[in-house]
């Protein structure tokens, strides 16, 4: 393995730190996440259109960059730093290697050169809260998740040569406003039991809600379809729960990545601000406790960057050793990002309690995607369980 960046690499870094750092303040996030959207229109525009992010790792065929998840892994690294919030997470991660890896070669030529450009945003409905599940991060994916037998869940029915959707969907990334929905139904009944997905195409399939969430820089909704008519994405038959882990595997990598910037930002601002403000007669920074807590935050952020880029990298490599891992390095960065939040609040002092200041944020956004793809014991738990771990080997009496 090659630890170090390429140019192209450090340029996707720098490019995207700098539009970030022009257009997405604290000020600008607090506007943005009051919006219907929930994102700044203009500040996708400038990611999608200008930089081509939501294309990144899309082949060019599709009108995409080429590059692969590693390029996208950092350039969401820098999305994290500032807790930007916008479709990219739920468009580019989340349903867009669906579309390439199940989607009929009508439906790819049709969707994806949209989703490259910015002028499509999609993301995945699971039904209620089972999205780590449906992605296989913290548990089979293979079970009934979805809904099994006549009832619960997501259905799927076909008639009259048409397919149909009942059922709820909660806590769908940007499930509000993406233009495209990719939704995991249960199709078959007791006899021929299977999981689907299925396209709903425009904002008006189904009801959809926008839901109060802990991490309002993360906007999710309550999708609600009452016979509501979708297309089958790709055909009957395909290996979905496979698809899902697979791509659930990378989104972990990326969010890892995303959580290791936030945590990385998060301490670069207690810092600062330890070395300001002064109590005694001294810069707070220069007591001694103060020290031994900030350097065990920053060798827990620099071993989750570490473990978020083998990540990054075994994900970009198609022949890469040692199975999936975006789920180990998905733990160790939401715990890194947790303990940075929490001390950067305490050693704030009075003001890193309030509403006004942004450490709240940070800490908001390691619990909020803990409780949507985790728990980290669960995270961890099930990697061992992957890796044989718990499998008791012959003992020689």
């Amino acid at each position: 393995m090659d630890a170090r960046f390429t140019a192209e690499q450090d340029e996707i870094r720098r490019t995207v730190r700098e539009a970030l750092a022009k257009r997405c303040g604290p000020d600008d996030v607090r506007a943005a996440v009051l919006t219907g959207a929930g994102y700044d229109p203009a500040l996708w525009d400038t990611l999608a259109g200008q930089l081509g992010l939501p294309g990144l790792a899309l082949p060019g065929g599709y009108g995409g960059v080429g590059c692969s998840v590693t390029e996208l892994a950092l350039a969401c690294e820098e999305v994290g730093r500032a807790l930007a919030p916008s479709p990219l997470l739920a468009t580019a991660v989340l349903a867009a290697p669906l579309l390439l890896a199940l989607g009929s070669a009508a439906q790819r030529a049709e969707l994806l050169p949209r989703i490259a450009s910015g002028e499509l945003t999609a993301t995945l409905a699971v039904p209620g809260t089972a999205l780590a599940t449906a992605l296989g991060l913290a548990g089979d994916n293979r079970g009934d998740w979805a809904g099994g037998g006549r009832a619960g869940g997501i259905q799927a029915r076909r008639a009259d040569g048409a397919w149909r959707l009942y059922g709820e969907a909660c806590q769908v990334l940007d499930g509000h406003s993406a233009g495209l929905l990719i939704v995991a139904a249960h199709a078959g009944g007791y006899a021929r039991s299977r999981t689907l997905l299925f396209l709903v195409r425009g904002e008006g399939g189904g009801v959809r809600t926008r839901e109060t969430s802990l991490d309002e820089t993360r906007p999710c909704a309550r999708v609600q379809l009452r016979d509501v008519e979708a297309e089958l994405l790709g055909e009957d038959g395909a290996d979905v729960p496979g698809v899902l882990a697979g791509v659930g595997d990378r989104a972990a990598t990326v969010l890892a990545c995303e959580a290791v910037g936030a945590a990385g930002r998060a301490l670069e601002r207690t810092v600062d601000h330890v070395r300001r403000r002064e109590q005694f007669g001294r810069a707070i920074g220069s007591f001694q406790a103060v020290k031994h807590r900030l350097a065990d935050v920053y060798v827990r952020v620099q071993a989750a960057r570490s473990a978020a880029y083998y990540a990054a990298w075994a994900a970009g490599e198609t022949e890469a050793s040692g199975g999936p891992v975006g789920g180990l390095a998905l733990a160790q960065a939401l715990v890194a990002l947790r303990t940075a939040a929490a001390e950067g609040i305490q050693l704030h002092g009075g003001i890193g309690f309030t509403w006004e200041h942004e450490a709240h944020l940070y800490f908001k956004r390691a619990a909020g995607d803990e409780l949507l793809f985790g728990p980290v014991h669960r995270l961890r738990a099930h990697a061992a369980e992957g890796a044989g771990l718990f499998t008791l080997g012959e003992v020689a009496v």
